[in-house]
């Protein structure tokens, strides 16, 4: 009777830390991020280096839509940092087919990156279902923002990103992305690369057109995604 009740607390007690960890990440707007090898992946979250950490999951915070789950995973290497989304959906509003548009218009997941607080100056990133992407830089001065293409983005600086479109029995059931965003790019943002125990201020976001669009997030801010002062925080582990 003792072992059982001994293995019993021991099981509780795990169940505490699970718990407390997972409230630690999504009630004090602080997540560890654990470190990777490189590694190559297909859109699918396929890679066996994503088992290494926990899925996240995002907010809706506007539901005049559909209620969906969307969840993500956030891992980093000495090059860059990796991100995996998994939207649930039923229908992909995706109808641009270049980089660099307006994708916040349709079905798009977002990363945005504040490495110095020093300075309002961030990293944005975008990527729609049918694989087309917006890296761009954000000067925020007082809520007056816009903005700036990547130069000379070509060799190391490029992104690597891929997506999958899910369906069962021909009928969409959800989209994954999964992008790569390297440090070179990041130039001459402060406090890159990142260590052990550094710090970034960041979010993450989705954004789905059905009927009506709904909008989803890591850290809840104001109206608008470039409220970055609410940002959370990435903690490299």
């Amino acid at each position: 009777m003792n072992k059982i009740y001994f293995l019993f607390a021991v099981l509780f007690l795990l169940g505490l830390g699970i718990n407390s960890h997972a409230q630690q990440t999504a009630n004090t707007g602080k997540l560890i991020i654990l470190k990777t090898p490189d590694f190559e992946f297909d859109g699918r979250g396929s890679s066996t280096h994503w088992a290494k950490t926990n899925w996240v999951s995002l907010s809706q915070r506007r539901k005049e839509g559909k209620i969906y789950n969307t969840d993500t995973k956030v891992l980093y290497s000495d090059t860059g940092i990796y991100f995996l989304f998994h939207c649930q959906d039923s229908l992909i509003t995706s109808t641009m087919k270049e980089d660099f548009a307006n994708l916040y218009l349709e079905d798009v997941v977002e990363v945005f990156l504040w490495t110095d607080e020093s300075l309002p100056i961030y990293f944005e990133y975008e990527l729609s279902p049918h694989n087309y992407e917006l890296p761009i830089l954000v000067p925020n001065t007082k809520g007056t923002f816009l903005g700036w293409l990547p130069w000379h983005y070509e060799g190391d600086r490029k992104t690597r990103h891929a997506t999958h479109i899910e369906t069962k029995n021909n009928v969409v059931t959800g989209w994954n992305a999964e992008f790569f965003i390297p440090y070179a790019l990041l130039k001459p943002l402060n406090n890159v690369p990142p260590k052990k125990g550094t710090k970034w201020r960041a979010n993450m976001y989705r954004i789905d057109y059905d009927t009506k669009s709904s909008t989803w997030s890591w850290q809840l801010t104001g109206p608008s995604f470039h409220d970055y002062e609410k940002f959370g925080t990435f903690i490299f582990d």
